[in-house]
């Protein structure tokens, strides 16, 4: 009685979420959208780790005005990856589009859009200043100041200056320089043509004045990342916001996460695009993650990744100084990111991409998808022949798991029957059970343990599969489109002949092709296992094909496709090796000379 009422509960409580989901957008109030958030003007206070107070006028961007930067000269970038342009006011890297990526699985569709503008809707960029040593009375080029540029394009072949001169003879100067991939070169320079010497902290910032969608944060990190001091470390954008507002001692205002290191990185990172400040890994530098109130509404604000160099760049009259950063702005391809991190040695580049705790395993599965891709020109198939390749090289391991479930199997009538005649003595019960597992040499426990080292691989591969971006707009065949999304079709519109997705009135009413077959699949592979001893469990285990159609009819395609290649593999090679347990002994025929 116990057993049914639980699972009554357990339907009664499905079906209340499948209601819930369906109608609740009819009869729920639906949540305000969230304000746009502006191009916020808050003041950097951070400290330089020689004691030395920021004059403010680096990062804060104090008082800009959107129009005055809107109608500012640009610097445009040229380069076979990226293209865009740098605003000349303030030297800002506010616009910059990914040449080899589109917003969606069309062609036609616009580039990705990686910086943006301040003032608009998502305003992203990377800016370049210096700070005054405190008590100096040195002017410093400020969030207004109008930069001269020595070209009007910057391309790989082509570097281009940027320079201002303070009217003391003091000129400060930007020497860019951009590869053919993603990575832009920028030094920092102090021209000293005056009588006295003068001491600068070179400053360079990623700000980000919106919050993007971290859906999938739970799966990969989504945010600020850097390398500090060898280690890697990784924020939320909310551990950044409650950090920012409970700094530590020491820490200003608004500061997350501090830290003074020679070189490094830091950056914020997304699914599949990063920005990043990479310093000359030899000098020292103070680095930060921050969340900045904007001012009149505590509610809104901006993130930000900075670097400062901890100490004063001295600049002795006639003499120049200067600090040499590398700004990485594109996709993060894993060839690309250790090509980087072998030319600039950069420390634990390469984990910009979210390889997880199983990174031993990880990177090596989705270097072998990437080859297997270039050798058959299709991720699709490169998804079926590793999945192939990886069932042949566990096919030992398993093949013991098997054969104890086929031990199971053959026994499963006769536990029946202990069941059935003690079902009122459970403890006499176990006792028969057990006794016949030892008469017939069956281990209930063998076919679950040599299962477990195999859990790693097939989580890894999972994680592979969602993070790479070779997957991202990837075409298999036929109506898969792109193995990073969802199964375009929807068996609750009859496959597109009804004009209408009820989807959007819930996730459980998307389901496509591929995650059917993969519920078939687990079905027939659940057909081959061993009931299990407890008739509760094995009536709840009967619902699980069900519940993971529906879990994963909004998975990627590539990952479901992964798990109808495997649940097939398994179901043959269960077969196979059960077929064997299983069937009676041949009969021994004496023959008589």
């Amino acid at each position: 009685m116990d057993n049914r009422r639980l699972l009554y509960a357990i339907s009664i409580s499905l079906v209340i979420l499948v209601i819930f989901q369906v109608l609740g957008g009819y009869f729920l109030p639906k949540p305000p959208p969230k304000p746009i958030v502006a191009h916020s003007t808050v003041s950097r206070t951070m400290a330089p780790a020689s004691g030395a107070a920021s004059s403010g006028a680096a990062p804060g961007v104090p008082g800009e005005a959107t129009t005055a930067a809107a109608a500012a000269p640009r610097l445009m970038i040229d380069a076979p990856a990226i293209k865009g342009s740098m605003s000349l006011l303030g030297a800002r890297l506010d616009d910059l589009v990914l040449t080899n990526y589109h917003q969606t699985v069309s062609k036609k569709s616009p580039l990705v859009q990686l910086l943006s503008r301040p003032g608009g809707k998502k305003s992203y960029y990377v800016q370049f200043g210096w700070d005054a040593a405190p008590g100096s009375a040195l002017a410093v080029p400020g969030p207004q100041t109008l930069w001269t540029s020595s070209a009007g394009t910057l391309s790989p072949n082509h570097p281009v200056t940027l320079s201002w001169n303070n009217g003391a003879g003091v000129t400060f100067e930007l020497l860019m320089t951009v590869d053919t991939e993603y990575m832009v070169t920028v030094q920092q320079r102090v021209v000293n043509a005056g009588k006295t010497a003068v001491a600068v902290f070179p400053w360079s910032r990623i700000r980000r004045d919106y919050l993007p969608t971290v859906e999938g944060s739970f799966t990969l990190h989504k945010g600020p990342i850097g390398a500090f001091k060898g280690t890697l470390h990784e924020m939320s954008y909310d551990g950044v916001k409650s950090g920012g507002k409970h700094p530590q001692v020491g820490q200003a205002p608004g500061t997350a996460f501090q830290d003074t290191n020679l070189g490094g990185w830091a950056g914020i990172t997304g699914k599949y695009w990063l920005t990043a400040l990479i310093p000359s890994q030899g000098t020292e530098m103070t680095g930060a993650y921050r969340y900045l109130e904007r001012p009149g509404d505590p509610k809104q604000g901006a993130w930000q990744v900075d670097y400062m160099t901890a100490k004063a760049i001295d600049a002795a009259p006639g003499a120049t100084a200067g600090t040499t950063l590398h700004v990485f702005a594109g996709a993060k391809v894993l060839s690309i990111l250790n090509g980087y991190e072998a030319k600039y040695h950069i420390p634990l580049f390469e984990r910009a991409i979210d390889f997880g705790w199983f990174f031993f395993l990880t990177k090596p599965i989705f270097e072998a998808l990437d080859y297997l891709a270039s050798v058959f020109g299709n991720y699709g198939v490169a998804i079926i022949v590793f999945t192939v390749m990886l069932k042949l090289v566990l096919f030992p391991l398993v093949r013991t798991s098997y054969r104890s479930m086929g031990r199971m199997r053959a026994v499963a009538p006769k536990v029946a029957a202990i069941r059935e005649r003690l079902k009122d003595d459970t403890v006499q019960q176990q006792k028969e059970i057990m006794a016949l597992y030892k008469s017939e040499g069956v281990n209930p426990a063998a076919g679950c343990l040599p299962m477990l080292p195999q859990i790693p691989i097939f989580f890894s591969l999972y994680k592979v599969i969602f993070i790479s971006i070779g997957m991202r707009h990837a075409p298999f065949m036929l109506w898969v489109h792109d193995l990073a999304a969802e199964d375009p079709t929807n068996v609750f519109n009859l496959f597109g002949l009804i004009p209408y997705h009820p989807s959007t009135l819930s996730p459980f009413l998307h389901l496509g092709v591929l995650p059917i077959i993969m519920g078939l699949t687990m079905w027939g592979q659940q057909k081959l296992n061993p009931p299990p001893p407890d008739p509760t469990q094995a009536k709840m285990m009967q619902f699980m094909p069900v519940i993971f159609t529906f879990m994963l009819g909004r998975f990627a395609a590539g990952l479901v496709l992964y798990y109808c290649i495997n649940n097939s593999l398994t179901i043959l090679q269960q077969w196979f090796i059960m077929r064997g347990v299983t069937r009676p002994p041949r009969r021994q025929v004496d023959v008589k000379a």
